[in-house]
């Protein structure tokens, strides 16, 4: 007569199986769970474009400069010949004119700084979809120098400050709301 041990797993073979699929679920947690996390980095990379675009070309369609002329004639300020551009040490906004509003040049936008709920657009409007900011956690900062020579640096460090030049180079800093900087910049020349 035969006597049939009854199947099953013994206590060794269930901790064993425990150990191994806490292993494979820790594994795999620690790759999924990231990727998951970073799948929002683009919809932030494009509403930071979006938003340094729009900046810059508002940036660039306001006159060179604060002593250029403004009617479409041909009365450019100077490094040498009346009237004189803006040195480099006067960039940012007018006295009373701290808004965008009231910037009528490139160098008014120099050390413009703006974060959520105050990012607008040109008008001053805020920027939403429904009722939400569509800029909420983001920052922008805006940099204005001379830079002559399109290298990048400031052309004011070379001369020891209070320069003035042909170009100012527009640099537009985008920080996402996952703590990303995104640079962007553009020339604007003297014509």
């Amino acid at each position: 007569m035969r006597v049939n041990k009854p199947a099953g797993f013994t206590l060794i073979e269930l901790v064993i199986g425990i150990i191994v699929f806490s292993i494979a679920l820790v594994l795999f947690t620690s790759l999924i769970v990231p990727q998951a996390i970073r799948s929002v980095d683009p919809v932030f990379q494009v509403r930071a474009t979006e938003l340094a675009q729009s900046l810059i070309n508002e940036i660039a369609s306001k006159s060179f400069d604060e002593k250029s002329d403004r009617t479409g004639g041909s009365a450019l300020c100077s490094q040498t010949v009346t009237p004189l551009c803006t040195t480099s040490d006067d960039f940012g906004a007018e006295e009373g004119f701290s808004n965008r509003e009231n910037f009528n040049d490139v160098d008014d936008y120099d050390g413009l700084s703006e974060t959520d709920g105050g990012i607008k657009n040109a008008l001053n409007e805020n920027v939403t979809i429904g009722n939400a900011n569509l800029y909420q956690g983001f920052s922008a900062a805006v940099f204005v120098v001379y830079d002559d020579n399109m290298n990048g640096v400031d052309d004011a460090l070379d001369s020891g400050g209070n320069y003035i030049g042909k170009t100012k180079l527009i640099t537009v800093t985008i920080t996402t709301p996952n703590n990303e900087n995104i640079l962007f910049s553009t020339f604007r020349s003297n014509y």
